[in-house]
């Protein structure tokens, strides 16, 4: 055939590869008009026809809607137009389906029931507004009129998501689940009261001291129960010699609650910060060793 002929829709289909009910249709919504029609009243195309599918079949593909993809062909509206407008369209699809995504995986790893998914729902569909506002209520409940103390300005900005616009969905339903939780929010009030009363042996930091030197130990696989492990506690003790011991060791089993080190890794998430290092085995090893300590060293 040279350039100017024109060809029936079988011959469109197999140059396309779209079907010839698919063509008809195409050609019957205006998209794809016949060039003329041959003596038995068939439908005849041109070359240009096939440029066309093409185009069409791609923007289908990318799920754009028939009248948009008419506007195009028409020239109503460009290539760059329709792209801008698709796409912003597909990053709102893609943020509702990341966000029921992440409510059905934490009703699998939570075993959580109607309720309880019902409030992962309403926690990860809150606005930017609505997630400050969550935020600074537990915040608030933890720590109260402390939160006014400008020593504890930097522990309350270490413990505040920046929350931008929540690319990291799961983590931020999943902490924000965690600040709902009251026996959570009772545990960060005990470390920030904590901070309070041991105040005047904060430096060194009783959490920190305990966690370099037992973690140490921990490494090192000394025994809890051995004697080397009393002389590690003693060497703690005597770095906090105004950290009564038992208010020390409040304040480390308060530390080593699974669900603050749960939040301070989902905060890295959401916050693009670092993972911290856990303090769970050193914390867990000082409890073990404190409670066969031999007396004489407290």
């Amino acid at each position: 055939m040279d350039g100017g002929a024109l060809f029936p829709i079988g011959e469109l289909a197999r140059r396309t590869g779209l079907t010839v009910k698919a063509i008809r249709f195409y050609s019957d919504e205006g998209i794809v008009p016949p060039s003329g029609r041959s003596p038995a009243g068939y439908r005849l195309y041109g070359h240009d026809a096939v440029a066309r599918l093409d185009l069409v079949r791609t923007l289908r593909e990318l799920d754009l809607d028939l009248p948009t993809i008419r506007r195009v062909l028409d020239r109503e509206l460009t290539l760059t137009e329709v792209a801008a407008a698709h796409a912003e369209a597909l990053a709102a699809r893609i943020g509702v389906l990341r966000l029921r995504r992440a409510v059905l995986t934490a009703v699998v790893e939570r075993g959580a029931g109607p309720e309880e998914m019902g409030l992962m729902h309403r926690l990860a569909k809150l606005s930017e507004d609505g997630r400050r506002q969550l935020v600074d209520e537990f915040l608030d409940r933890a720590f109260g009129d402390l939160a006014d103390d400008p020593a504890f300005a930097g522990i309350i900005r270490s413990l505040t998501p920046e929350l931008p616009e929540v690319e990291q969905v799961e983590a931020w339903v999943e902490l924000a689940r965690l600040t709902q939780d009251p026996d959570f929010r009772a545990c960060v009030r005990r470390l920030a009261e904590h901070h309070v009363l041991a105040r005047d042996g904060l430096r060194p930091d009783p959490a920190a001291v305990v966690r370099d030197v037992a973690g140490s130990a921990a490494v090192a696989g000394v025994e809890p129960t051995s004697a080397e492990a009393g002389r590690v506690v003693a060497a703690v003790l005597a770095r906090l010699p105004h950290v009564p011991v038992d208010r020390l060791t409040a304040l480390v089993e308060a530390a080593n609650d699974p669900r603050r080190e749960r939040y301070l890794r989902l905060l890295a998430v959401v916050n693009g910060w670092r993972a911290p290092v856990s303090a769970a085995p050193a914390f867990d090893w000082f409890l073990r060793a404190l409670g066969h300590e031999p007396a004489g060293v407290r």
